[in-house]
């Protein structure tokens, strides 16, 4: 059966690209279709009736015309437009970090509907007051387990002794958690505090309505920023480019409270 000259998906804007003087080249994740890419004739014009509604961090329902090599954007209507994110630069360090991570993680035309929902549900609670570092921890636990690297975090990786009430020694190279035993054999474990794998695994489940509620100190948000990065890191094989600016806009956000005392 031929399929249709058109088609149309929701789409949330994960990335754009220059094309020529006009144009662009958007990186959408949809939920059916997976991470797929759009032609946007002269969207960077500033009369352009779609520029509106194809902006990076922008929801929108999306009308695709089928091409040889890609597709051609010819309609979009915004959906949410996160404005919040788009008016505070503290904010939008936070979102255009998670956007890199899902493209990033995934490959195109790979559907995950559960994925996409995670992506907007995460979008609408960083737009809330709530700690948001700690969603982050929240949003990549779960984009791993959806793409097949879920860290073990209740037993030793290679042992399987459980680790319920001790201190455990992440090693990215395992995919999770060792006991103390265990970790001497590797060089690349590093010690996590019983607090913060407790926190890991609640973060881990699908138990938490808005994760962004939990109160831990700063110590343990570190902790917890430290274990997760190196294991992306381990996983992409390379630093996350946004992340780099994320953790300098924080530094000056501390250091302004610390002026403020």
């Amino acid at each position: 059966m031929t399929k249709p000259r058109s088609y149309q998906t929701e789409a949330f804007i994960i990335r754009k690209t220059k094309l020529g003087e006009a144009d662009r080249i958007l990186t959408l994740y949809t939920p059916h279709l997976g991470k797929i890419q759009g032609f946007a004739k002269g969207v960077r014009r500033p009369k352009s009736k779609l520029s509106g509604h194809l902006e990076l961090l922008t929801h929108s329902q999306v009308t695709l015309a089928r091409g040889k090599n890609i597709d051609t954007i010819i309609g979009s209507q915004t959906i949410n437009g996160f404005l919040p994110l788009k008016s505070d630069l503290g904010l939008a360090s936070y979102a255009l970090y998670i956007i890199e991570l899902v493209n990033q993680f995934t490959a195109e035309h790979v559907e995950d509907k559960s994925l996409f929902d995670l992506l907007i549900e995460t979008m609408n609670w960083l737009c809330l007051d709530g700690n948001r570092d700690l969603l982050l921890r929240y949003f990549e636990l779960h984009l791993l387990s959806k793409v097949g690297y879920r860290p073990q975090l209740e037993h030793c990786v290679l042992c399987q002794i459980s680790l319920k009430s001790s201190t455990g020694y992440f090693c990215p190279s395992a995919g999770g958690i060792l006991c103390p035993v265990c970790s001497r054999s590797r060089s690349s474990s590093y010690p996590v505090s019983i607090n913060g794998l407790e926190v890991l695994r609640l973060l881990q489940k699908d138990i938490l309505n808005a994760p962004g509620n939990l109160n831990i100190n700063d110590s343990l948000s570190v902790e917890l920023e430290r274990i997760m990065k190196r294991y992306i890191k381990f996983l992409l094989e390379k630093d996350i480019k946004s992340a780099a600016w994320l953790e300098v806009l924080k530094l000056q956000s501390r250091k302004s409270r610390l002026s403020l005392l």
